[in-house]
């Protein structure tokens, strides 16, 4: 599944959704057709844990296979505002432009590929560690933080992963692991203004997540939510004021963001 945090027009609440083709289906407001309401938020929705995913596919088969009772929870795409699947920091949501505050230079960005974590785990075994993970998402990264690596200190390795750059952007979505056939074998790259900047396997990345989570769950539990970014070690993009960047995963899902110029609202 692709799964999304949306708002309609730029007052309306943000909603928990799912990729229907090139549309978004409201879960909750869809939920409700069979008078079983799910959680209107992502982080909700993933601690009401794997029960909750399942009813989530089962509605977006439904609304595939014919909208019918879900035409009033479908929205167009373009329609709608795709903010940070997961709300947390400062950050913004696909396609959305990067205001960078007046007076400090401009950024580099460090593209990241980010796992989400989606049940609560503490004490978690590098060999069980992925069981955690709902799914992945993308992080354009400007604070300049490294990812905190296999043998950091717990509490420091999860607090890093709760607060999240406070500059970048994050998204579009959450793509579920049953999407993704091998997580190592995929390539995370960076385009600045159409110009490829980074090609990079994301064998490595995937390889030191295990350790992450072992880490950060030894003092603190994992929970529903917590976003862990990884790949500290891909190079930083240096960056201008109205630079357009793209960071992708490879045939599944590209991020978009516009850094505005100093001080810009």
């Amino acid at each position: 599944m692709r799964l999304v945090t949306f708002s309609v027009g730029p007052a309306g609440p943000a909603r928990a959704g799912v990729r229907v083709g090139h549309r978004i289906l409201d879960i909750e407001t869809a939920s409700r057709v069979k008078g079983e309401p799910l959680p209107a938020s992502m982080k909700a929705l993933l601690a009401a844990g794997r029960g909750a995913m399942s009813r989530v596919q089962a509605l977006a088969k439904a609304a595939t296979s014919g909208a019918g009772p879900f035409s009033h929870a479908l929205h167009e795409e373009r329609a709608v505002r795709l903010l940070p699947p997961v709300q947390d920091g400062g950050l913004v949501g696909h396609d959305a432009r990067i205001a960078w505050p007046k007076g400090v230079a401009c950024p580099g960005c460090l593209p990241r590929l980010a796992f989400v974590i989606g049940r609560r785990g503490q004490g978690v075994t590098k060999e069980g560690a992925l069981d955690y993970v709902a799914g992945v998402t993308l992080l354009i990264d400007l604070a300049g933080g490294a990812a905190p690596g296999p043998g950091a200190d717990s509490q420091a390795a999860l607090a890093a992963a709760k607060r999240l750059p406070g500059l970048g952007a994050l998204g579009p979505e959450i793509v579920t692991m049953d999407e993704i056939a091998d997580l190592g074998e995929l390539w995370l790259t960076c385009s600045v203004n159409g110009a490829e900047r980074l090609r990079a396997s994301t064998h490595g990345q995937v390889q030191e997540l295990p350790g992450i989570l072992e880490e950060a769950s030894r003092g603190t539990a994992l929970e529903p939510g917590d976003v862990f970014p990884t790949g500290a070690g891909a190079a930083r993009q240096v960056l201008g004021p109205g630079d357009a960047v793209e960071c992708s995963i490879e045939g599944i899902a590209t991020l978009r963001t516009t850094i505005g110029a100093p001080g810009e609202a």
